[in-house]
């Protein structure tokens, strides 16, 4: 099929919706975002939109009208609330959906099975001339194949849709570019099912209270049946993964800079303000304070992610949860497939170094000066012994458990460190979870600042979460000697040991700070606190 590409001329208006009077499909411009048209009433017409965008049929769609008394005339529900009259009055035409019981004409293909149909007046100009030029009214999802970013512009959807659907509408780029606000009627108390550019308290300043559904901020479970479009299903995402950094701006940008520092996949989808502190690959949603803006230019931005080719991780900055800001939550949320970062309140200090270089020593004196100590070796001894661990561990290196139902630690270790992928597996499975564990510790401290002791602090990935970090070194032969009369072992045991860890230049490269501990157990206590007093005075 070749997709025509029309311009929103008049006659070009008449062929479009002579396509969809025939049944077909065509992608009409909304102030939201472009939407995938077909005749509502036609079942068999928006089971092709289904199968255009590879949606499952269980999500419900939105149908679309020129005017208030479309609705009446088509009879396409079964009552109008008053309260849908106050709406209407409020905000129609424009980006707001209003749920009612449905009418008799609405096939299922539409509700997806349920009572209920979602009905909204759109403002753009060119989907209220395709609309009143069809007569129909028009069941329109967002023009785009099922989860990836809605499209904005008719650009967006020819890279989606080309030979799926018959025309392509184009009438410029999206105004407001989030999709519409979606409001049900159809309970006690009426409910956001859909936050948009038409806030609670908007909705709230002409009908009163409202309440917000729990699956807007939160993944709906397995067996709860979605009553709007996009509640159910991952959504908007890119190729890439991308992760929300919920937390302070210092604390993202931190994040960000020090995971790009070891991996040059890593790009940053942030606010203008962040661009200049940032040193990965950055994409703008607009000013931080303006949320209308970064409305308009959040899919563009979830688009723009693949453009960046070699990037396989996007970190964003997690918008707040209110106002416009929870519209872009909502849709963040389910680009990252549910996947938050929160980043720790508490200043968080690293301490890592070589094997024999002293690090537990330093750890102890800094604790002894009165600051808190997470210890990431106790964090490993707790997270192998949580039972989804344990689960995922059985997973990759079979039946590792001893008979009382506790990890076998030595099998573990001789299994995972017999290859260098072995490992990998090991600390995939254990580190986020010794990250976990060791940021609600911190949480839970006295005090400001915590430090976090972690001998493999990068390998972990723990320095993302770390404001500073400090390394502790010392000369080969010394450490040869300690690691030799601590641990029993032979020196060439020992080396082997010292030459399976990052070398200097590493820590030199990464860490904030440097303590050397080449001399004498009293001047170790001079540096030690000379370190303290660099910490406590930052």
């Amino acid at each position: 099929m070749n997709t025509l590409h029309l311009t929103n001329t008049q006659s070009d208006i008449e062929r479009a919706a002579a396509i969809l009077r025939d049944g077909g499909l065509v992608a009409m411009p909304t102030e939201t975002v472009y939407g995938l048209a077909a005749d509502a009433l036609n079942g068999s017409a928006v089971r092709r939109i289904f199968e255009a965008k590879g949606r499952p049929m269980d999500n419900p769609l939105i149908v679309h009208v020129a005017d208030f008394s479309d609705i009446e005339r088509l009879r396409l529900v079964s009552e109008i609330p008053d309260k849908a009259r106050a709406l209407a009055d409020a905000f129609w035409p424009g980006p707001l959906t209003i749920i009612m019981k449905k009418g008799d004409v609405i096939p299922d293909e539409v509700s997806a099975g349920l009572d209920t149909v979602a009905v909204r007046i759109p403002s753009h100009p060119d989907a209220h001339s395709l609309l009143l030029t069809s007569g129909l009214a028009l069941a329109a999802p967002s023009a785009n194949t099922s989860g990836k970013p809605s499209p904005t512009t008719a650009k967006h959807v020819i890279n989606d849709m080309e030979g799926r659907i018959e025309a392509v509408l184009d009438g410029g780029a999206c105004s407001v570019g989030v999709e519409s606000t979606v409001i049900t009627l159809v309970a006690d108390t009426p409910r956001i099912l859909r936050p948009g550019i038409i806030t609670r308290e908007d909705i709230e300043a002409v009908i009163g209270h409202v309440d917000v559904d729990h699956a807007v901020l939160n993944k709906l479970e397995n067996n709860e049946k979605a009553s709007s479009p996009g509640m159910k299903y991952k959504h908007y995402a890119p190729k890439a993964r991308v992760i929300l950094l919920r937390g302070e701006d210092e604390k993202y940008i931190t994040f960000v800079n020090r995971r790009y520092a070891r991996d040059k996949s890593v790009a940053a989808m942030c606010y203008d303000e962040d661009k200049s502190q940032i040193n990965a690959p950055c994409i703008t949603i607009g000013a931080m304070n303006d949320e209308v803006a970064q409305a308009q230019a959040l899919f563009d931005a979830l688009r723009a992610v693949d453009e960046l080719g070699s990037v396989t991780t996007v970190y964003a900055h997690c918008p707040r949860a209110t106002g416009v800001g929870m519209a872009l939550y909502n849709r963040l949320i389910r680009a990252a497939a549910f996947e938050v970062i929160d980043l720790p309140g508490k200043r968080i200090i690293g301490l890592t170094g070589q094997t024999g270089a002293g690090k537990s020593m330093v750890a102890e004196k800094l604790r002894e000066m009165g600051l808190p100590v997470v210890s990431a070796d106790k964090a490993a001894r707790l997270a192998v012994e949580d039972s989804e661990i344990k689960a995922m561990l059985c997973a990759a290196f079979g039946d590792v458990l001893l008979p009382d139902g506790t990890l076998n630690r030595k099998l573990v270790a001789q299994l995972a460190f017999s290859t260098p992928e072995k490992t990998a597996v090991l600390n995939a499975i254990t580190h986020p979870k010794i990250a976990q564990l060791m940021l609600k510790e911190a949480e839970a401290c006295d005090g400001d600042a915590v430090i976090f002791d972690a001998p493999q602090l990068f390998e972990a990935g723990e320095d993302a979460y770390c404001d500073i970090i400090v390394g502790v070194l010392a000369q080969p032969k010394l450490r040869m000697e300690r690691i030799v009369r601590r641990d029993h072992i032979t020196r060439d045991q020992a080396a082997l040991r010292m030459s399976a860890q990052f070398g200097e230049e590493f820590f030199l490269s990464l860490c904030d700070d440097i303590l050397y501990n080449n001399g004498t157990a009293e001047e170790l206590d001079i540096s030690v606190k000379e370190l303290y007093e660099r910490l406590v005075g930052q």
